[in-house]
């Protein structure tokens, strides 16, 4: 029965999503609030870097990193800040329930 129980636990242990090991993605650093709907209906600034900038601030947004059609919260909202807009790649671990990346460096895409 012992083994029964520590072969189940260990089972359940590899089943289990991830979310331990650093990772890098790849996407563009916009707001929260514009990350699904886009840019276009708030317009808060003539481009998008200065609109997620403004939602930001003015409206307590929070920087996202937007991978295709997924947005990951940002654990450090400081790093992303210079590059609004822009496509990157952010190094970090994942939280897989919560969709947020510990952030450990942001840095341009190639």
């Amino acid at each position: 029965m012992k083994y029964l129980i520590v072969g189940l636990l260990a089972g359940a242990a590899l089943a289990a999503p991830v979310s331990n090991a650093r990772q890098t993605f790849t996407g563009v650093i916009t707001d929260n609030m514009c990350a699904e709907a886009g840019h276009a209906s708030m317009r808060m600034g003539p481009t998008d870097a200065e609109c997620t900038v403004a939602c930001v601030d003015a409206h307590g947004a929070q920087y996202v990193l937007l991978a295709g059609k997924i947005a990951y919260w940002l654990s450090d909202q400081q790093m992303p800040a210079r590059f609004a807009g822009q496509q990157v790649r952010v190094t970090g671990t994942l939280d897989t329930k919560t969709k947020t990346i510990a952030v450990d460096a942001v840095r341009p895409a190639k």
